[in-house]
């Protein structure tokens, strides 16, 4: 039943507001005609209403990344301590910690800002658009400046961008997954239904995020951004997709941090109290402690280095849309790709189109000529290099109009056009050649069709062999006279007429053998998964000296347990004919055997691979299903960019490991030091602002390593996080930088019999110079001489060196409780600082030396389900 009338307007309401009213009610209610908005009706409405994008994908807002700085549990730890400062009328430690926290997150803004802009500029090189009605034509438009009333044109591939009222459908099939949970597709048609039916039926509308399986559709916007079905339910549920492993061994490292600051600050606040200290300062201290103990500016750091990486990326061609998936992609160990486009030239050609006995048929490609110009699904390089080459060989469509389509399906395998000539309907149907062979019962011979026998049939499967061994891609095309009808579907393509072969070329690229045996030089072994013919796929893997010998085609794979599969996939190279339901199985069986596994795609049939896969990739000429999946979009489909893409994404991850290392290890170990100097000194080893300051200031020279060089060994093989490795860092430098803290108060306390404020400033500057020393320590696993750091790390480096040294002689050295040192003991603090860093340098090599063994020994598999972690 038709609801009650509405009043016309500019509105962004929910799509059952559009159920139960017809396709003009819809136009009226908006008011737009069927010929679309213009272009100034579309910017008014885009400007009250907003832009087509739910909040998480809304652009970065300074105001929120500033405010972010302040939220950190840490930041809130140093709040709490200028409180207590504040209480107790200590106004200058109060200023210092408020002017730390201050500086810190300015600092922090400024680099994080720079990030978010710069990650949001190449998001934007790859934003989804769509065919709109602007001005009485259609047009490509970026998706976000899509407004109510809109009316939006998709086919296969298309990822449905806003709510919209259907208007016109042709054999239109929608994955609605993402939203039902629905399995398979549902048909959308026009027509009204009842404002309450249930999500899963509302067959006259498309809701934002669902992907077009098969078919073409028209619709009108009728919801966008957080007024969609899609926006309505993020809102509720917010946008958790799973933490990389990255972000996952990020969550663990926190915890691990926690639980040892825990203990830690506990022992030395209830060691102060015992030891008769004063309270308000041994509660400040142990907070100090606290701080001293985190790495806090990790977030920022995480951030700045992955940015810092994308932005390198792009420049090699590689847009990431995910950051946290940088590190996936360099511990990616198995790539799965198709032939088309990375092993291959990807510029297909039609090289002939032999009849059925092998002589060139102009009847046989005039039909395909006609099935490709009048087909109105997503384009592909098959279709258009039909049409260029029957155009150049003088096909015209004169007195041929089109009736009807029946769109491709990876069931079928093949795409069906009506069209009538002369008075006569004829339907064309052209594809995978085993697919058209099964519809026909004859076969061309010259002018008449005769029967297809057994042994016909058997001579026709042997040519297409043939061809495919030769390394060209066969595919069938065949023709009947139909009866006229107001529509047609799949049910017409029997007896049918087998017409003849289109024959494609791909030749492999030049350069692809190289970049291959630089993948395997990286760790990376490549796995061919192609819904080519085996032939066909053999010959280009041979061509490229890919391994052969153990093949699986669609057949065998469908006949495997996921278990059998397991095995079988772990010891096979190329796997042919498959469906994409098989392409996801072959990725979930080689995650499952513990790798980490990049998988590339650009086709509606590569979404759930691709989602499957630790690391999805596609190209910038994808279908939007593709690319939405993917993590990772390439400017061109290359495997040479990929290949730049993975040693980034090590160089990066190699980076943020650099931060991590050095934070803990020196921090540890100054912790530590100042825990057991707190229990045995009878006043307290540092005041709260001056670890407050050292790690600040040791926090400037780390800001600086998301663009420091990498070694070239570090890049060879897949990292990946390992708590127990940082562990093992962390106590082993924590352990050797409190041996030598002990040799400092030593020296401070029995040599130069110094008194509080001395004692104080000598480990300060000992502190400091300490953990800038253990940077370039653990920065490479190269003798530390023999490996360059970056200029700002190296100059930033040796500023704050100078700084620790002259703060003491500043006119604020008193505010910060400190005091001058003589210059034979600041020269003595020089002298154990250097002696640090050459035990570290040997300690390091022994730690590494260890390491590497272990990982020889037991050969560690992937952590399983890296890319996810519920």
């Amino acid at each position: 039943m038709i609801g009650a009338p509405r009043s016309p307007g500019i509105h962004n309401e929910p799509f059952r507001a559009y159920l139960d009213v017809t396709e003009d009610d819809v136009h009226r209610l908006l008011d737009v005609t069927p010929s679309g908005l213009s272009d100034v009706d579309a910017a008014g409405r885009l400007a009250l209403l907003g832009p087509n994008a739910p909040a998480t994908d809304a652009p970065p807002n300074p105001w929120r990344v500033l405010f972010r700085q302040f939220t950190t549990p840490l930041v809130g730890i140093l709040i709490f301590a200028a409180v207590v400062s504040l209480m107790t009328r200590q106004w200058t430690d109060a200023s210092i910690v408020l002017g730390i926290v201050l500086v810190s997150a300015v600092l922090s803004f400024a680099q994080e800002w720079r990030a978010a802009r710069a990650v949001a500029e190449l998001k934007s090189r790859i934003a989804p658009k769509t065919r709109v009605l602007r001005d009485g034509a259609f047009r490509m438009a970026p998706s976000v400046s899509l407004v109510p009333g809109d009316r939006i044109a998709l086919s296969a591939g298309s990822i449905v961008p806003a709510d919209a009222r259907v208007v016109v459908s042709k054999d239109v099939q929608v994955d609605e997954a993402t939203l039902t949970g629905e399995t398979f597709p549902v048909t959308k048609r026009l027509g009204p239904v009842g404002a309450q039916t249930p999500l899963g039926q509302c067959h006259n509308v498309l809701f934002a995020g669902t992907t077009i399986r098969s078919g073409a559709v028209e619709a009108v916007v009728v919801s966008t951004g957080g007024a969609t079905e899609l926006g309505r339910v993020a809102s509720h549920l917010g946008a958790d997709v799973g933490e990389t492993d990255f972000e996952h061994g990020v969550r663990r490292f926190g915890i691990l941090i926690s639980q040892v600051m825990v203990v830690l600050v506990g022992v030395v606040f209830v060691l102060n109290v015992v030891t008769d200290k004063p309270p308000i300062e041994s509660l400040l201290f142990a907070i100090a402690i606290a701080v001293g103990m985190a790495p806090e500016m990790l977030p920022a750091i995480v951030t700045i280095t992955l940015s810092t990486g994308a932005r390198r990326m792009a420049e090699s061609g590689v847009i990431v849309r995910r950051l946290a998936a940088i590190e996936n992609l360099g511990s990616m160990d198995v790539f799965c790709t198709d032939k088309t486009g990375t092993l291959t030239l990807g510029a297909v050609t039609l090289d002939s189109s032999p009849g059925p006995g092998g002589a060139p048929s102009t009847r046989s490609l005039r039909l395909a000529w006609l099935n490709a110009r009048l087909q109105s699904g997503f384009p592909n390089a098959l279709d258009e290099a039909v049409i260029a080459y029957g155009t150049t060989r003088g096909m015209v469509d004169t007195g041929v109009s089109k009736v009807d389509e029946i769109a491709y399906d990876f069931v079928r395998k093949r795409l069906g056009v009506v069209f009538s000539e002369g008075g006569e309907r004829t339907l064309v149907v052209k594809g995978q050649f085993a697919r058209v062979l099964d519809v026909c019962t004859h076969v061309r011979d010259g002018d008449r069709a005769t029967v297809l026998d057994a042994a016909r049939r058997a001579s026709l499967t042997k040519a297409a062999d043939a061809y495919a061994e030769t390394g060209l891609r066969a595919l069938g095309v065949a023709s009947r006279t139909i009866e006229v009808a107001t529509s047609y579907d799949a049910a017409v393509e029997v007896e049918m007429t087998f017409e003849g072969f289109l024959l494609f070329a791909d030749p492999p690229k030049h350069d692809v053998v190289g970049v291959l045996a630089d993948l395997a030089r990286l760790g990376v072994s490549v796995k061919v998964i192609t819904g080519d013919s085996r032939a066909s796929a053999m010959h280009v893997a041979t061509t490229l000296g890919i391994d052969v010998t153990n093949v699986l085609t669609s057949r065998d794979i469908q006949a495997l347990s996921d278990a059998d599969l397991r095995v079988a996939a772990e010891r096979t190279t190329l796997f042919t004919e498959v469906d994409p339901n098989q392409k996801e199985r072959i990725v979930l069986a080689l995650r499952h055997n513990g790798h980490c596994v990049g998988y590339m795609g650009d086709g509606i049939n590569d979404g759930p691979a691709l989602h499957a896969a630790d690391v999805g990739i596609s190209v910038e000429s994808a279908v939007d299903v593709a690319k939405a999946s993917a993590d990772f979009v390439l400017l061109r489909p290359d495997l040479a960019v990929l290949r730049a893409g993975i040693e980034e994404g090590r160089r990066t991850f190699a980076n943020t490991l650099k931060y991590v290392y050095t934070t803990t290890s020196a921090n540890f170990g100054n912790m530590l030091s100042m825990a057991c100097a707190s229990a045995v000194l009878p006043f307290l080893p540092l005041l709260a602002k001056q670890v407050l300051l050292n790690n600040f200031l040791s926090d400037v020279p780390a800001m600086t390593i998301a663009g420091d060089g990498v070694d070239d060994e570090l890049v060879l093989r897949p990292r990946r996080w390992n708590v127990g490795e940082i562990r093992r860092f962390m106590i082993a430098f924590g352990a050797t930088s409190s041996a030598f803290d002990m040799l400092a108060f030593t020296f401070l306390g029995v040599v130069v019999r110094a008194n509080p404020e001395t004692f104080r400033t000598g480990w300060f500057v000992e502190s400091l110079l300490t953990e800038l020393a253990i940077i370039f320590v653990i920065r490479t696993q190269r003798p530390m001489w023999r490996s360059r750091p970056s200029s700002p790390l190296l100059w930033t480096s040796a500023v704050v060196a100078v700084v620790a040294a002259a703060l003491p002689y500043t006119p604020i050295a008193p505010a910060l409780g400190l005091v001058p040192l003589p210059a034979w003991v600041l020269a003595s603090l020089v002298g154990l600082s250097v002696s640090y860093a050459l035990a570290s340098e040997a300690l390091k090599r022994r730690l590494w030396s260890s390491i590497e063994r272990a990982h020889e020994k037991s050969h560690p598999s992937r952590v399983r389900g890296s890319r996810r972690h519920p």
